[in-house]
């Protein structure tokens, strides 16, 4: 079950939307409801997650009740009941729900970076290596790709990521492949000359996939 929280009406500073979470979740906790309802909040600033085993109605009503009473208003556009394993849910950018294991074929509950995150870094890359960008030197241009791959990939690095470090492995060697011909006027196709080991072997293009992660 997941709730993702923030107050409307007249905006809360970042200090007081802090303060009044920090409410929220004492409450929760020397109310009992932790343990009645085996219900924990995870939350970061004022998004928020409860897990809870079977009394998923139940915690929706409570958080409701403790809300309104600290004058709280919930975003009803990202609050809703999620069941698993049937459902997913997104949250802080990795989706939650079930996943099928490529060595066993079996199913778990796990995580992976959503597909909206996914998209965003790819978006990213389309952007950098755009013709605006031409005038950079390849080293200068790799340099920057390379920042950017690490940097999503020292966030992303839980649970099952390798089918997304492949989207975006696969999408930067094309950016970076299109972005290579332009500038150096190859003609037709610039696959043969640029090929994905050849971009990461000579210009250093960080890849992703193979990288150690986090456990799920």
């Amino acid at each position: 079950m997941t709730f993702d929280d923030q107050t409307q009406g007249a905006p809360l500073s970042p200090l007081l939307s802090n303060l009044y979470m920090r409410r929220f979740i004492l409450g929760w906790k020397s109310l009992g409801y932790e343990q009645r309802l085996r219900a924990r909040i995870v939350n970061y600033a004022d998004d928020f997650v409860i897990c809870c085993w079977g009394t998923a109605d139940e915690a929706m009503t409570v958080m409701r009740s403790m809300m309104s009473k600290l004058r709280l208003t919930v975003n009803e556009t990202k609050t809703r009941l999620c069941r698993l394993p049937g459902d997913t849910f997104h949250f802080l950018g990795y989706t939650f729900g079930r996943m099928d294991s490529p060595r066993t074929g079996g199913a778990y509950l796990g995580v992976r970076p959503s597909a909206k995150k996914i998209q965003a870094i790819c978006a990213a890359i389309s952007e950098q290596t755009s013709r605006q960008w031409g005038f950079l030197a390849p080293r200068e241009m790799v340099d920057r790709l390379n920042r950017m791959l690490r940097g999503w990939a020292n966030y992303f690095r839980e649970g099952a990521v390798n089918a997304a470090y492949r989207i975006v492995d696969a999408h930067a060697c094309f950016r970076l492949r299109q972005w290579l011909g332009r500038r150096e006027r190859v003609q037709g196709s610039s696959r043969s000359r640029y090929s994905e080991p050849y971009l990461h072997r000579t210009y250093g293009l960080v890849k992703l996939a193979g990288r150690r992660r986090g456990n799920s």
